[in-house]
């Protein structure tokens, strides 16, 4: 195991490097620049605010400058919070988009692999039709859509829960359920999937046969095989569980990475863009390489290859 870790993190070394460089050129190829949405300024102060940053040297300089910055683990200044730096924004913002994801992923987990288990032992049965159609819907309907539906009906109309802020446990509510249903359909179906499979299988009429209780042949037997399909997609589901913060914290104006992140593209502040960058992508190949690694353990068929 411990060489099939080693080999995957040199593997996402050119990963990440290739990320970089292609944010990098990307940036400062786009239209404007970090101080042209401002109020005009006088030509000497905007170069004077360049020399500052760096943006007066040739785009090869920037970049290898950057690249130095970054294997230090430094990101550099914020171009548009000049009081910090995008280490100490990240620092400030970082858990509460982590608790959000942990709520929506609780979420997830709590209803669509209940839901899928039970659709697959009942099969065919109101209860299956029910879990289909309520992952049918989670898979139709989006989180932009979603979000201000829950923030219309429970926020504003019954006034239940705040529709915006991060302050009290009921502001958790709205956005955990609005980002976490959809995964839960996926999951749902991915469970019912698996546990349907899993129960046709021999070893399971076999541990029937012995006399096994219902509950050990389910829980003991058939649970483990059944949710492999929720561990393979487990990595890619919080991938996106934190790529779509982006849109559920800018819904309810939730003072996390995702709402950090779409104000930085807007303002065109590189670093801040850059910083935020390598930090979901190092995040998913991690989630990516726990996730391959608890499959091995779950069947043990696959090997460390």
């Amino acid at each position: 195991m411990l060489r099939f870790v080693l080999r995957r993190l040199l593997q996402a070394v050119p990963v990440l490097f290739i990320i970089i460089t292609v944010a990098f050129f990307m940036l400062r190829l786009a239209p404007g620049g970090p101080f042209t949405a401002e109020k005009a300024v006088t030509p000497e102060i905007l170069r004077n605010l360049e020399k500052h940053y760096g943006l007066d040297q040739p785009l090869w300089r920037q970049y290898l400058d950057y690249l130095g910055r970054v294997l230090r683990g430094d990101f550099g200044p914020s171009f548009k919070n000049s009081s910090y730096t995008v280490n100490e924004i990240i620092a400030q913002k970082m858990p509460v988009s982590l608790e959000l994801g942990a709520w929506a992923l609780l979420v997830a987990l709590g209803l669509g692999v209940p839901l899928g288990v039970l659709a697959a032992l009942r099969r065919n049965s109101w209860l299956d039709y029910t879990a289909s159609s309520v992952g049918l819907t989670g898979i139709c309907l989006p989180t932009f859509v979603l979000g201000p539906l829950l923030a219309l009906g429970f926020g504003i109309h019954l006034r239940w829960f705040n529709v915006s802020g991060w302050y009290g446990p009921s502001d958790r509510v709205l956005p955990a359920l609005t980002l976490g249903f959809v995964y839960a359909a996926y999951l749902m179906r991915l469970t019912r999937g698996g546990m349907l499979e899993v129960l046709n299988q021999d070893f399971i009429r076999t541990a029937r046969a012995k006399g096994a209780s219902e509950f050990r042949v389910i829980f003991r037997h058939a649970l483990r095989g059944g949710l492999l399909p929720v561990v393979s997609f487990l990595g890619p589901a919080i991938a996106g569980i934190l790529t779509g913060s982006f849109v559920i914290e800018t819904i309810f104006q939730i003072p996390g990475l995702g709402r950090e992140f779409v104000n930085s593209a807007f303002n065109r502040d590189y670093t801040l863009v850059l910083g935020l960058t390598i930090l979901f992508a190092t995040l998913i190949v991690a989630l990516n390489l726990v996730v391959d690694v608890v499959q091995v353990w779950l069947n043990p068929r696959l090997k460390f290859e």
